[in-house]
Formats: structure tokens, C-alpha cells, sequence
């Protein structure tokens, strides 16, 4: 393919930026999102948790409960910790269910943790509510996937929810404005024996 002249590049950006421009303008309609990472890839917590760094680079208020981390101590917590009038962050789980090994206490934790999840949700002033790994316990059943979707449902209208976690389910999918399925090519632990790391993995 024959490269463009400088001259040629600067016509076709010209036309394109005007395209953009046209398309931009009729976006009009500002809301709350409904917003799903799934898929069996890494990096489903981690593009939520950019998320609420970029809410709290904008002043705004953010819940954040995690269903299945909180038996180790996390990079994020730390940082989310020095912002304590923006950033609700609470590890509910008590790790992984072939950690923890009593399905009935998995379920009244993640009672618990749901519990906060609505509380936020509920209150406006909570710009951004992240519920992490909540696929995983709909997928085991810890919690009605009905109940989720009512609570979705009645959120106040510029309340954004993100909700992480791999196996999400069709009704949730169904719902939400954004859905990301990451997929996995490589993946250090899996390949190459590479244990989680700090700074990387937590």
C-alpha cells in the first residue's frame, strides 16, 4: 500500500474529524450505566477498579464491595484508603470457595455483602458502585439473580453499577448497557507456573 503524503493524511483526518463530529452530536442522552466484565480473561476487577480512579479524578462519591477478595491485603485498598471522603471500599469475601469450604457461611457472607451493595446503590449520592466478582456467586447460587436485576432496575437514574466476575448471566447481560467478555490468550499462571504477584495481581 502506497503511503500518503502528508498533504493526503491532513485531507483524510480533516474529513474524519468533521465524521466524529457529526456523530458526537447526536449523542444527547446522559445516564447511569449498567456495566458487566465477564469472560474468562484477566483484568475484569482491574478494568472496574480504573474505573473508580477515573470517579474519584472527578470528585465523585464510590462504592465498592468485593464478594469474593478480602482474605488477602490489597495495592488498592491501600490507595483507596487515602481517599476516605470519595471511596467506600469494602473486601467482604473471605476467599476463594475451595478456601473457604462451608457452603452456608459463603452464603450469609454474601448476603451481607449484597446487603451493602443495595444500601449504596439506593442512595444517590453514590456516583459509582462496583460489585466485584458478584457473577461468581450468582453462578453458585449464593444469591438470587432476580434480586439483582430489581435492584438494577430501581437505581436511581444517573447511578452507575459495575459488576465483575466471569459466567455473567444471561439476565444481567440482557440488561446492561456495557458488556466487556474478556477472553483469555496467555495467562502466566496458567502457562508458565508465574504465581499472582503484588502490584500485578493484587
Amino acid at each position: 500500500m502506497k503511503a500518503r503524503t502528508d498533504e493526503e493524511h491532513k485531507e483524510k483526518m480533516v474529513k474524519l474529524q468533521a465524521a466524529q463530529a457529526r456523530k458526537i452530536a447526536t449523542k444527547t442522552v446522559e445516564k447511569g450505566l449498567i456495566i458487566v466484565h465477564t469472560g474468562t480473561g484477566k483484568g475484569k476487577t482491574s478494568a472496574a477498579l480504573g474505573m473508580v480512579i477515573r470517579a474519584i479524578g472527578h470528585g465523585m462519591k464510590v462504592g465498592v464491595i468485593q464478594f469474593v477478595k478480602g482474605a488477602m491485603d490489597s495495592g488498592e485498598k491501600v490507595v483507596f484508603d487515602q481517599f476516605p471522603h470519595l471511596v467506600e471500599f469494602k473486601p467482604m469475601g473471605e476467599g476463594f470457595t475451595w478456601d473457604t469450604q462451608d457452603r452456608s457461611r459463603d452464603i450469609a457472607v454474601t448476603r451481607t455483602a449484597w446487603e451493602e451493595v443495595k444500601r449504596m446503590i439506593a442512595d444517590p449520592s453514590y456516583r459509582l458502585v462496583l460489585a466485584d466478582e458478584l457473577n461468581i456467586v450468582l453462578r453458585y447460587g449464593y444469591l438470587p439473580v432476580e434480586e439483582v436485576v430489581e435492584a438494577l432496575r430501581a437505581k436511581p437514574a444517573m447511578t452507575h453499577v459495575v459488576i465483575t466476575g466471569r459466567n455473567a448471566p444471561q439476565e444481567l447481560i440482557d440488561m446492561a448497557d456495557l458488556v466487556t467478555d474478556m477472553a483469555s490468550i496467555k495467562h502466566p499462571f496458567r502457562d508458565q507456573n508465574v504465581r499472582a504477584q503484588a502490584g500485578i495481581e493484587y
